[in-house]
Order: C-alpha cells, then sequence, then structure tokens
C-alpha cells in the first residue's frame, strides 16, 4: 500500500521512483493494485528468460534450416512443376528426392563421387552405409534427380549379426533391436568404385568375394579409420577433397 503522507517529490517522505510512477499510473488509468500486476509481469519474466534464452537460438536455426530447404527446392521449380504436369506420381516422387537431397546438402554437405560410372543397363550397386543407413537414402535421391533411376533395396541379414545382449532380445522376441546413435551434421561423401563386368564363368562366391575386396579396397582409400566426430565436423568447412 502507498502511504498517503509520501509524495513524488524529493526530501525524507518521498516514495522511490519506482513506486511514484506505479502511482501515477494508477492515477491515470485508473485502475488499483497496479504494482501488484507489475510485480507478477516481473515473476513471469523471471520464470521464462531461460527459456527463451534456451529455444530462441534453437528456434532460429530451425528456422534458417528450412529457409535453406525451401530455396533448394525453389531452385528446381520448374523440373517439380513438368513433372507434375506429366504424372501426379512422378511429381510426388521428384518432391520427396528433393526433400531428401536438400536435406543431404545442408546438413551433411553430401556429395557423390564417381556418379559417371553408374552403366546406362541393370545394376547391382553394394552399399557400404554406417548404422543409420541415412547416406544411402540420400544417395537414392541423387540416383533419381540426376540419372532419373530408381533403386531396389535388397537387406543382408544382419539382423543375426547383433553385438551382446541385443542378440539376446532377437532371438527372444524376434525384434530386430539395435542401438543407434549419429545424427551428426558431419560431412557425408559417397564414392563409387569402378564396375564389376558380369562374367558367367565365375561362380556367385567368387563374385560376393571380388566384391568384398573392391568394396575394402574403396574403404582404404577414403575412410579415415577409427573415425573421429570433431575431424567429420570440420571437414565442412575445408574444400571438396581431391580426387585422385
Amino acid at each position: 500500500m502507498i502511504d498517503k503522507n509520501q509524495t513524488c517529490g524529493t526530501g525524507q517522505d518521498s516514495m522511490p521512483s519506482m513506486t511514484c510512477l506505479i502511482h501515477v499510473l494508477e492515477e491515470w488509468f485508473g485502475v488499483e493494485q497496479l504494482e501488484d500486476y507489475w510485480n507478477f509481469a516481473n515473476y513471469l519474466l523471471w520464470v521464462f528468460t531461460p527459456l527463451i534464452l534456451l529455444i530462441l537460438p534453437y528456434f532460429t536455426i530451425f528456422l534458417l534450416y528450412l529457409t535453406i530447404i525451401f530455396l533448394h527446392i525453389y531452385k528446381r521449380k520448374n523440373v517439380l512443376k513438368e513433372a507434375y504436369s506429366h504424372n501426379l506420381w512422378d511429381g510426388a516422387r521428384k518432391t520427396v528426392a528433393t526433400l531428401w537431397d536438400g536435406h543431404a546438402a545442408v546438413w551433411h554437405g553430401y556429395e557423390v563421387h564417381g556418379m559417371e560410372k553408374i552403366p546406362e543397363g541393370p545394376a547391382l550397386i553394394i552399399f557400404y552405409h554406417g548404422a543409420i543407413p541415412i547416406d544411402f537414402y540420400y544417395f537414392m535421391a541423387k540416383i533419381f534427380i540426376h540419372k532419373g533411376r530408381t533403386c531396389r533395396v535388397v537387406a543382408d541379414h544382419f539382423v543375426f549379426k547383433i553385438p551382446g545382449l541385443f542378440r539376446w532380445l532377437y532371438e527372444k522376441f524376434r525384434y530386430p533391436f539395435a542401438p543407434m546413435y549419429g545424427g551428426f551434421p558431419v560431412k557425408l561423401r559417397t564414392y563409387l568404385g569402378d564396375p564389376i563386368p558380369y562374367d558367367p564363368k565365375i561362380t556367385a562366391e567368387e563374385l560376393a568375394e571380388k566384391t568384398k575386396d573392391a568394396v575394402q579396397a574403396l574403404i582404404d582409400k577414403h575412410q579415415r579409420i577409427p573415425g573421429n566426430i570433431m575431424s567429420a565436423l570440420l571437414e565442412r568447412f575445408h574444400n571438396k577433397q581431391k580426387i585422385d
């Protein structure tokens, strides 16, 4: 409550400046207990300021990310418009592929080296990917956008090689559960090796061994082992890697 003996002037009985201001505003607007509302507003500000400081930067980054994705799609608007004019399904597929390609470019700076090595006819691509095969999704999007071709996926029997306790869970419940981690915006590159021509004279086992050796050669040449998340993050700021 405001003491009536106090005034808004200077002297021994003068009120604090903020209290005086609130008293004047109460008289102007004809409301009572404005100081209580002011204290409540200050309390709300004190409560929500940490949340604003934590959420606002991430929200801003999210908006920037969506803006770049939108611009990536807008850049291909004529191609998408033509695709939808001919076939609705083809337009939808190209839109989804463009979304994946935009995410790949923004989040991972994704690159494909050796796209010209893909033959014009049918081919079987043996893809070496991580625990989460998101790079393979990026690769399929690139193939569809630049080559107009779709990939049919054949999965390995990886569920029988689940390590530790997780294998027990699979054998008990037949649920292919495995620990997943990742999602860091590290640099991702896909390297395509030289094609292995079909030879009817070799057996399937010999072909599998030949393919394994070719994939291992690509790993030895292009993959850094053991991996390092910090180094992979810093590669986003380097120039495009020079190919021998």
